[in-house]
């Protein structure tokens, strides 16, 4: 994979894309995660929850299928026969190397959660009750792989809502970075990364 980098002071980055206007970002065009087995992801995510299989091609010796979510929106999977999963539910902590915890849906109001969380139950599913985290409501499963899965409505859409406000800027003790952009609008510094040729950080 090709890359194109130039050094740049971190503090002078934040400056310039701080004078540029926000992407026009649409959405997941895909979240790729990774299955032992495509057939019962396919009738989990397909069957189960609801979600079009729109797209089915191999990536090299491996199958890619596309699930959709959204308009241009997809959740996808790469099947790796024989790879080792575990099981955790979202939120809690592992020994496992880890960068993903879990996945939520979203959906339109209390009603659609609701039921989806029969459609669960009605397919053997077990599905906890739902769950008040204030500005979101969920309800929490596993797919068959043990990927931990959430649906959630927005009690409180955050993505609607000013910078800084009281409904969704609850963290009493924020990073430095969120009283960077409540105080000045803007970040001081953002961080400079590397394409990753080969996996790190596995025993």
């Amino acid at each position: 994979m090709a890359s194109v980098t130039r050094e740049l002071d971190p503090a002078a980055a934040a400056a310039q894309l701080a004078e540029q206007p926000l992407p026009t970002w649409q959405g997941v065009n895909h979240l790729a995660l990774v299955t032992p087995d495509m057939d019962a992801t396919v009738r989990f995510y397909h069957g189960v929850l609801g979600m079009p299989l729109v797209a089915t091609l191999m990536a090299g010796p491996q199958r890619h299928y596309f699930f959709k979510i959204d308009e241009a929106n997809t959740v996808a999977f790469f099947e790796r026969q024989g790879m080792e999963t575990f099981r955790k539910p979202a939120g809690w902590p592992t020994r496992h190397p880890l960068q993903f915890d879990h996945l939520s849906f979203n959906l339109a109001d209390r009603q659609a959660l609701l039921d989806m969380q029969q459609r669960l139950r009605d397919a053997g599913t077990e599905v906890t009750e739902v769950i008040d985290h204030g500005m979101i409501k969920s309800i929490y499963f596993t797919d068959p792989t043990g990927i931990a899965l959430e649906a959630s409505y927005w009690e409180a859409d955050a993505t609607r809502l000013p910078l800084g406000n009281q409904e969704t800027f609850l963290d009493p003790n924020p990073v430095a970075a969120v009283r960077e952009l409540q105080e000045q609008g803007r970040l001081r510094r953002v961080p400079q990364t590397d394409l990753v040729d080969a996996p790190t950080g596995i025993s």
